[in-house]
C-alpha cells in the first residue's frame, strides 16, 4: 500500500510542478516515418549538449524513428537502434555524445535508480529517453517532453512541450527551422 500511495504522491508533485512552469507547447504532424526522422534531425541539429528529450508513446508510434533522426542531426554516423535490451546505447556525434535509453523493460523507478541510468539524465551529452514516462518522478524538472500519438497507418501527432526557459527557446528555433523547410 505505501508504495503505491508513495507513486501517487509522486504524480500528484510532478503534476503541480507541471501545471506551476511557463510551457511552450509545439504539435506538429508527419505523415510518414521519413517525415518524423526528419523532424527529429532538426531538433538534432539545434542541440548543444547538456539536453535531455523525454520521448512516450505507444509502441510503434515512431519514438526510435524520432530518435534515429535526432542522431543523425547530432552527426551520428552509425545505425542507431532501440536499447531495449541493454537499456542504454552511447553514440558519438560531431561534436557531443549521444546517451539513447529505452526503459520499455524497467518496471520501476527504483530499477531505473539501481541500475544508474538516472546519471545519463543530469550529463553534458544529450539524453533520449523511450517510454520516459516511467521516469517521470526522475528526470530534471527543465526538459523536452515529446510525446507520439497514431493518427492513421503512417500518420503521427508529434507533441512538444519544453519545459524551462532553454528548452523553451530550442523548441522556438526548431519551430522556425520546420516553417522554413516547409516553405
Amino acid at each position: 500500500m505505501l508504495p503505491i500511495l508513495a507513486r501517487i504522491i509522486m504524480d500528484l508533485v510532478v503534476a503541480m510542478e507541471r501545471l506551476s512552469r511557463v510551457m511552450v507547447r509545439v504539435d506538429l504532424i508527419s505523415d510518414s516515418p521519413q517525415e518524423t526522422e526528419g523532424f527529429g534531425a532538426s531538433l538534432g541539429q539545434l542541440l548543444r549538449g547538456g539536453e535531455l528529450i523525454c520521448l512516450e508513446g505507444e509502441l510503434g508510434s515512431g519514438k526510435t524513428t524520432f530518435i534515429q533522426g535526432l542522431g543523425r542531426g547530432l552527426g551520428v554516423d552509425r545505425p542507431i537502434t532501440s536499447p531495449t535490451f541493454t537499456l542504454v546505447n552511447e553514440y558519438r556525434g560531431k561534436n557531443l555524445t549521444f546517451y539513447h535509453v529505452d526503459l520499455y523493460r524497467v518496471g520501476s523507478g527504483q530499477e531505473i535508480i539501481a541500475s544508474g541510468l538516472d546519471d545519463f539524465f543530469f550529463g553534458d551529452g544529450v539524453c533520449a529517453i523511450e517510454w520516459a514516462e516511467k521516469a517521470k518522478g526522475l528526470v530534471p524538472p527543465e526538459r523536452l517532453w515529446i510525446t507520439l500519438k497514431h493518427e492513421g497507418q503512417s500518420r503521427r501527432l508529434i507533441s512538444m512541450e519544453a519545459i524551462g526557459p532553454g528548452y523553451e527557446a530550442l523548441l522556438s528555433s526548431l519551430e522556425g527551422e520546420v516553417a522554413r523547410r516547409r516553405r
